[in-house]
């Protein structure tokens, strides 16, 4: 076994990396909020928003790419079944979840987003004991996720707006965890079919490049462009690029569990930094709920 898929199986570099990647993807909350705003995108245009994240998964699929052919990455597809899988994973990991993810996040606040999406941390937990041998359905994970998520919980308790479920808000974001916990039980089997990070570069890609036509179809164009805006935008690319890498990369070879729990974080990450960069009032209960996710993420990975 080498030293490169070593490290990506010791539990420092697993937790390390995996928390990177949640405090990474917990930032995309208020940089896509603020790329909106930068570029004049309001939450009627849906064109426009299908196009802002086809450009900015495109880009990072492209990177990836240019990454993995200067580091001589194997980029060997196993055959039609392979890139089947492929293009299936880029329509359920890119395409359709960035679809809902948009269109949600445009109508609701990056705070009550965050803690919607986190249910698919749990979902997927729960899910991989049912389809793979390597995760178990344990007292410790069920403790972990319980406890994770009544940190989740209590994040909607006392505010007004917690109570107000809208369609093309809530519901899509929900769809959109759907879409995620779908992907993320594929990746296993992609690691096998094609390199990871080869694979998730296509995947990002391809998913991107969809994204982009659909938004042309549907009429979309980015109505101002400032260098504020450019900017966001190069560091959602980066946040895709970076967290998609090291995450898939962590499913491949790791208990598929006890890597995505690290996930819980990404509600607190984009509540807090939501209440930063967008003005959204916080709450002491974010600390409480932060200590339970916590708590949660050491008991579903402690031997």
């Amino acid at each position: 076994m080498s030293n490169k898929t070593d490290i990506f199986q010791r539990p420092l570099w697993v937790a390390l990396f995996a928390l990177t990647a949640a405090v990474a993807w917990g930032w995309a909350f208020p940089l896509v909020k603020v790329g909106f705003a930068e570029f004049a995108i309001t939450s009627d245009m849906t064109g426009a928003k299908m196009l802002f994240a086809g450009l900015r998964f495109a880009f990072a699929g492209l990177l990836l790419l240019v990454v993995a052919i200067l580091t001589k990455r194997n980029f060997t597809v196993a055959g039609t079944s392979g890139w089947s899988y492929i293009l299936l994973f880029a329509l359920l990991n890119t395409t359709l979840h960035y679809a809902f993810f948009y269109i949600g996040l445009s109508n609701t606040s990056g705070s009550r987003a965050a803690i919607l999406n986190s249910l698919g941390v749990f979902l997927v937990v729960l899910s991989a004991c049912a389809f793979f041998k390597s995760d178990k359905l344990t007292i410790g994970k069920i403790i972990g996720c319980a406890t994770g998520f009544t940190g989740l919980l209590i994040l909607n308790i006392g505010n007004g707006e917690s109570s107000r479920f809208t369609l093309l808000g809530d519901g899509m974001i929900i769809v959109n965890t759907l879409c995620s916990v779908a992907a993320g039980l594929l990746t296993r089997g992609l690691s096998r079919k094609c390199d990871i990070f080869v694979a998730t570069g296509y995947s990002l890609f391809f998913g991107g490049l969809l994204l982009v036509v659909v938004g042309l179809l549907l009429g979309g164009t980015l109505p101002r462009v400032t260098s504020t805006g450019v900017i966001v935008l190069i560091l959602l690319t980066a946040i895709s690029t970076i967290g998609f890498a090291l995450y898939n990369k962590l499913l491949s070879c790791n208990p598929v569990g006890r890597v995505a729990i690290f996930n819980s974080l990404i509600p607190i990450v984009g509540v807090v930094t939501s209440c930063l960069c967008l003005g959204e009032p916080f709450y002491w209960k974010y600390m409480l709920s932060a200590l339970l996710v916590t708590i949660g993420i050491y008991v579903i990975n402690k031997k």
